[in-house]
């Protein structure tokens, strides 16, 4: 692959240890890897020309569940919250296979890319008729994005006590061997991996505590990180209040679900005293403002926890529970909430943009990724900031968030994802032809 040269960018946001911002800034990359980050950069190899853009590292999404993307806007979930919500979309899921799963992963990721994302996690945690995680990883390969998918399960149906229909669940021996066999089928743990495999049982109110350790124990056997769903909403802290006897990080803690492997969706409610343990036990969180809005679930305390040091990244969350999977959109709406709720100073344009990237690359555990410097991943957002959306700014980078909802190009791996505002790995019509006779079809 030849060198490639971005030159001349109105800023090259850094996100280096001194949070550099460098106007006029080129970045030079060779063999995925950016080997200089500065002004006046020379090479014999290809340029782009970035004059009137801001770059920036990748965005990151740490939370997500692709195939929803076929289920946006469904009748009676609209205005439910989150168990009467899942209750109603439960059916419909039933009815996917690996056709739905892929298309779906599809759409989901070209939308993702479209929004500055080059690395996303990925929670599919339902397997009806003979779908596979194979099928989303399938889907990521094709349109270039790192990824890193969770090997989901629900083991405990309604008529044990659970929320989820019998017919989504299943045996709990047969999870954890499909675990073992997708971590040694995908899992890379080398620097610059494309793909890394978790494990995630989907939550405490859909599997087992037997399950939840043992999920626990062979990650750390196999050396991948664990991830589900916790203290999302009032509804969450009551179920385990009522079947645990315990609020949901003291149960996360007795199972051996606290650590540096370990990263949890929401947390919306977490209190004091759990927010002190996942800083000390360095557990991971994926904010997801838009969702936990849409849900009705409440705003989770970022600025106490970022205080606290706790990593923090952003999640999009399903589309079936957001509407949308645009990452650049969660970093402005994670800012809004955070005022909203602590006042006009509690978060800033650029801290929101650090969670977005950096943050998030050190919760998925990538020291690889998440800021332009020497030795990083060539994972580069380049946003054109010369239009309608900027006009009249006097800060670009701060305005970032407000500005464009698209990047104008994206490169993963220093390979380029989109370009000129496009996908170009993928033939992005025909698959969203192909989406919506889908979605046709589960709802006839």
């Amino acid at each position: 692959m030849p060198d490639l040269l971005i030159r001349g960018a109105t800023s090259v946001v850094t996100m280096n240890a001194a949070r550099a911002e460098i106007a006029g800034g080129d970045v030079l990359i060779r063999d995925g890897v950016i080997v200089a980050v500065g002004q006046g950069l020379a090479t014999t190899g290809e340029v782009l020309e970035a004059k009137g853009c801001v770059v920036t590292p990748g965005l990151v999404n740490t939370h997500h569940h692709l195939y929803q993307t076929l289920t946006r806007a469904v009748p009676g979930g609209q205005d439910a919250l989150l168990f009467g919500w899942l209750k109603t979309l439960y059916p419909i899921w039933a009815k996917f296979g690996p056709d739905e799963m892929q298309v779906s992963a599809l759409i989901g990721l070209a939308e993702l890319a479209l929004s500055g994302c080059t690395l996303t996690s990925d929670h599919l945690y339902l397997f009806p008729n003979g779908a596979r995680l194979d099928d989303t990883i399938a889907a990521a390969t094709e349109i270039g994005l790192r990824f890193h998918p969770t090997r989901g399960a629900m083991s405990i149906g309604e008529s044990a006590g659970g929320l989820p229909p019998d017919t989504l669940v299943e045996n709990e021996a047969a999870i954890l061997e499909d675990c073992i066999r997708v971590i040694d089928a995908f899992h890379d743990p080398k620097p610059g991996a494309m793909v890394r495999v978790g494990v995630a049982p989907c939550s405490p109110f859909s599997v087992s505590r037997s399950l939840m350790r043992d999920a626990a124990l062979l990650a750390r056997d196999k050396g991948v990180m664990l991830h589900t769903h916790l203290a999302e909403n009032d509804e969450d802290i009551a179920y385990s209040l009522s079947q645990f006897g315990c609020r949901p990080g003291q149960y996360a803690e007795d199972l051996g679900w606290t650590g540096d492997d370990v990263w949890h969706a929401h947390c919306v409610k977490l209190d004091s005293s759990e927010i002190a343990l996942f800083a000390r036990s360095h557990t991971g969180v994926a904010h997801c403002p838009c969702s936990n809005c849409r849900l009705g679930s409440g705003i989770a305390p970022v600025r106490a926890m970022r205080d606290a040091g706790v990593k923090i990244g952003l999640g999009v969350d399903g589309s079936a529970s957001n509407d949308a999977g645009n990452l650049v959109a969660e970093a402005r709406q994670a800012m809004l909430l955070q005022r909203v709720a602590r006042g006009a100073d509690a978060m800033s344009a650029r801290e929101a943009l650090e969670i977005a990237t950096l943050g998030g690359a050190r919760v998925l555990g990538r020291d690889d990724c998440g800021s332009l410097e020497p030795g990083k991943r060539a994972d580069i957002a380049i946003w054109d900031v010369s239009g309608i959306e900027s006009a009249g700014s006097w800060d670009p980078v701060a305005l970032l968030l407000a500005g464009p909802m698209k990047v104008r190009d994206l490169l993963v791996e220093g390979r380029r994802v989109v370009r000129e505002g496009q996908v170009a790995t993928l033939d992005l019509p025909r698959v969203v032809e192909r989406q919506n006779r889908l979605a046709r079809a589960l709802g006839a």
